[in-house]
């Protein structure tokens, strides 16, 4: 079965999102986009919540992509997307699929499909959905150097605790730091 890949960057604080959904924090590097390419690379799905897939809808089929970093643009654009919406009427950005059902149903049924990993970036509030449904099978948050305060919360609103097992770490030259977990049972 395919696994369900989580990966976002926080701050020290755990945010995700400064206020006013800021996130010119992130430290982004030639080591970071070597990492986020091999990444997209080890998936055939990407999953998105409606903000976020808005955003990244904004930007990555655009020429300034093309011209910034031709190489995440391609595997961005490339990749089958899937979001999962209540509200959107359409999907334009190539390669996606609009999902408005039940979205554990539906991960359920696209984890048993055949391929590759399945990757969710940001999207916090489908991340939640996932998590409480016991969906994430692995955990890949990037700390960044950084304190902002306030902002919000990876996992506001979580509603029961979700202990982790770490399964690595990696350092970045930048600062950052990569944390894998994987869920574990919450009995042990």
């Amino acid at each position: 079965m395919r696994k369900v890949i989580l990966f976002n960057m926080v701050t020290l604080d755990g945010y995700f999102e400064g206020p006013n959904h800021v996130i010119d924090w992130h430290v982004v590097d030639e080591e970071f986009n070597e990492f986020a390419n091999a990444q997209l690379d080890g998936v055939d799905t990407l999953l998105f919540g409606r903000l976020t897939y808005e955003l990244m809808a904004a930007y990555w089929p655009t020429p300034a992509a093309a011209a910034n970093d031709p190489i995440t643009a391609g595997k961005m654009n490339r990749t089958p997307k899937v979001v999962f919406s209540k509200t959107l009427a359409s999907a334009a950005w190539q390669n996606t699929r609009l999902v408005r059902g039940n979205v554990p149903d539906e991960v359920q049924k696209i984890k048993k499909e055949p391929g590759r990993d399945l990757l969710v970036l940001g999207s916090s509030d489908l991340s939640l959905t996932l998590v409480q449904h016991g969906l994430i099978d692995e955990f890949r948050l990037m700390v960044n150097p950084v304190i902002l305060g306030s902002g919000k919360s990876m996992f506001h609103g979580l509603l029961e605790r979700q202990p982790l097992k770490l399964l690595k770490t990696k350092e970045f030259r930048s600062g950052n730091v990569l944390l894998t977990y994987q869920p574990t049972d919450p009995g042990s």
